[in-house]
C-alpha cells in the first residue's frame, strides 16, 4: 500500500526493481485548451523578475500550464499554454487525437540538409538552423490550424513521436518558491546567453537544439488522499521539509544533435553554474533522470561529485531522518539482495 515505508523506494525505484501490479489513483480526466504564442521577444518572456508584461511567470499564474521552446540565435520562443476548459472554445479546433504538430514532428528537407552540413562540421550554420526552425513553427502553426487546439487531455499533451529529431539533452529541476520562478527563469537564461555568445565568439557552437523550460508541483502526498502516504524518495519533485514554501519545480532542458563539438564543455560549465546559482534558502538542483547530468569533458554521467556527492545530498538534504538517498537504497537492496537488478551504472550512482 502507498502507507508502506517500502513505498518510498518503489514509487521511484531507477530500475533497480521491478513492479509486476499495481492499482493507481488518478484523477477525472480534463478537456483542455492549448493556445500557442511565437510573438512574445524573449527579453519580454524572460525579464527580470517584477518586470510587467507578457513574462513566463504571468502566463503560469494566470493558467498553470506552461511550456516555452526556445530555438538558439532566435528572438522569439514558441510558448504554449494549457488551460482546464470543460467545453470548447468558439476559436479552437477540436482535436479527437494526439500528435497535432506534424511539423515539429517531421524535420523538412532544407532543415535535414543544415544538419547534416552542421554535423560535417559547419557548425556556423547553427544561427541559420535557429531561424529555420522558427519559421518552420510558425508556418506550420498557421497551416495547420493549430495555434488554438481544444480536447481531452491526452489529445493535447502528447506531441512527441518516433519520427522527431533525435537529440541528447541535459535536465535539471530547480526546486523552489512559486514566486521565484521568473527569477530562475531570468538567471538561467541570462547565464545560457552569456555562455552561448561566448563559444559563438570562438567560432564555436555546442547548441544547435532549442531550449525547453516548463514548471510543475511538486509531488505532495497528501494529494493522493490517503493518511500515512510515502513521500517518493527518489523523486526529482519530493518536497522539503525543510522549506514547506517551496512548492514548484522549474525544468530546465539544453538540446542538441549527439557528437556535437563542445557540446560536453558546455553542459560541465552550466552544471556547475546551475549548482553554485541554486543553492541556498531560495532554491536546490535536482537531476532530471530521463536526461543528461553529471557532466565532465568525457560526456554526461561522468562527474563524480556530482554522481557522489550532489545527486545524494540533493534528495537527503531537508528530508526526514531515514526517508533520504541511502534509506531508499537501503530498501531497493533488501528487495534485491542478489543484485539481479543492477548494472555498471546503477552501481556508479548508488554504491557510496
Amino acid at each position: 500500500a502507498r502507507t508502506d515505508p517500502l513505498m518510498r523506494a518503489l514509487s521511484v525505484s531507477l530500475g533497480r526493481t521491478i513492479v509486476l501490479e499495481v492499482t493507481l489513483r488518478v484523477e477525472e480526466n480534463h478537456n483542455l485548451r492549448c493556445q500557442s504564442y511565437i510573438d512574445v521577444p524573449s527579453s519580454e518572456m524572460f525579464a527580470a523578475p517584477g518586470a510587467s508584461g507578457r513574462t513566463f511567470a504571468s502566463y503560469v499564474e494566470e493558467s498553470g500550464r506552461v511550456e516555452a521552446i526556445w530555438y538558439p540565435f532566435t528572438d522569439n520562443p514558441w510558448l504554449k499554454v494549457w488551460k482546464v476548459t470543460p467545453n470548447k472554445p468558439w476559436l479552437s479546433r477540436e482535436v479527437d487525437s494526439p500528435y497535432n504538430y506534424p511539423f515539429s514532428d517531421n524535420i523538412s528537407e532544407e532543415a535535414s540538409d543544415i544538419i547534416e552540413q552542421i554535423v560535417n562540421g559547419a557548425a556556423g550554420l547553427t544561427p541559420l538552423f535557429g531561424q529555420v526552425m522558427y519559421s518552420t513553427t510558425v508556418l506550420g502553426l498557421l497551416f495547420n490550424g493549430s495555434y488554438d487546439l481544444w480536447g481531452s487531455s491526452r489529445n493535447l499533451l502528447q506531441y512527441v513521436q518516433a519520427t522527431t529529431l533525435r537529440v541528447t539533452a541535459n535536465g535539471y529541476a530547480i526546486v523552489t518558491r512559486r514566486d521565484k520562478i521568473q527569477e530562475v527563469i531570468h538567471k538561467f537564461v541570462e547565464r545560457y546567453e552569456a555562455q552561448l555568445q561566448a563559444y559563438a565568439d570562438q567560432g564555436l557552437y555546442p547548441i544547435n537544439g532549442p531550449v525547453e523550460l516548463r514548471v510543475t508541483g511538486l509531488d505532495e502526498s497528501a494529494d493522493v488522499e490517503l493518511s500515512g502516504a510515502q513521500d517518493p524518495a527518489l523523486s526529482a519533485l519530493v518536497p522539503r521539509q525543510d522549506h514547506p514554501d517551496w512548492d514548484v519545480a522549474v525544468w530546465l532542458d539544453l538540446l542538441t544533435i549527439p557528437g556535437t563539438d563542445s557540446s560536453a564543455e558546455f553542459y560541465t560549465e552550466l552544471e556547475e553554474w546551475l549548482y553554485s546559482e541554486f543553492n541556498d534558502d531560495e532554491a536546490a538542483v535536482r537531476v532530471e533522470w530521463s536526461k543528461g547530468w553529471g557532466y565532465s569533458s568525457a560526456g554526461p554521467w561522468t562527474s563524480s561529485s556530482v554522481m557522489k556527492r550532489e545527486v545524494p545530498e540533493s534528495l537527503t538534504l531537508g528530508r526526514p531522518a531515514n526517508e533520504g538517498w541511502d534509506d531508499a537504497l537501503g530498501s531497493l537492496n533488501s528487495l534485491d539482495p542478489h543484485g539481479l537488478f543492477r548494472n555498471v551504472f546503477l552501481d556508479k550512482l548508488m554504491r557510496r
